[in-house]
């Protein structure tokens, strides 16, 4: 099972700049152990205020127990809190259709140009016949496939909670997301959070 992580770390006041870096290079030779062993997929920096130290990262594991010991051997988690989200599969993901499991192309970092999570709410408007929902949800896995075939939708997951879902999308610029966005078929009756995501150095798509 894949989930996402959002890693928050907090370092104690007073904590000598020698252990910091210590630590820290002990969590990025972790962090490709953890790739290595197929725990750890992506790594990546959301928008950070001023002092924040905070990553996203993505993370297979057979269930919720099996992630926490993994999260718990990693060095930062002494001064780390983490925030787990599970994914499940959704049927307009790239890598599903491709029927080529969890390390396939669509996780690496395709063209280069920056990569979004974009977390989408679906409610259908109360009235709306069910004929409606299926064609508009059909014309959105159309569209799914279209944004896959040109490397901008990159993965897509179902989030607890009905009609919740989660993308990976690259595009080259905030802009140009908007756009694709804007027209995705489901737009009208979503709700949207786009999250930029700048390169993290432990990342293992870069070390591939």
């Amino acid at each position: 099972m894949q989930y996402l992580v959002s890693m928050t770390t907090h370092v104690p006041d007073g904590t000598p700049e020698q252990t910091v870096d210590e630590v820290k290079a002990r969590e990025a030779a972790h962090s490709a152990d953890l790739a290595a062993q197929g725990n750890l997929l992506r790594l990546w920096r959301p928008p950070l205020r001023p002092g924040e130290w905070r990553s996203f990262g993505l993370f297979v594991a057979a269930d919720a127990n099996q992630l926490e010991t993994v999260l718990a051997g990693m060095p930062l988690r002494i001064w780390r809190s983490d925030e787990v989200t599970p994914l499940a599969p959704h049927p307009n993901d790239p890598a599903m259709r491709a029927r080529t499991g969890v390390n396939d192309r669509s996780l690496s970092t395709g063209t280069g140009d920056p990569e979004f999570l974009i977390f989408f709410s679906v409610v259908v408007p109360d009235g709306t016949t069910a004929q409606a929902v299926a064609d508009t949800e059909a014309r959105e896995a159309e569209q799914a496939r279209t944004w896959a075939g040109k490397g901008k939708l990159r993965r897509l997951w179902a989030l607890p909670g009905e009609g919740r879902t989660l993308g990976l999308w690259q595009a080259d610029s905030p802009a140009e997301m908007q756009a694709i966005v804007s027209g995705l078929p489901l737009d009208p009756w979503m709700e949207t959070e786009t999250i930029p995501l700048t390169p993290h150095p432990s990342d293992p798509a870069r070390q591939s």
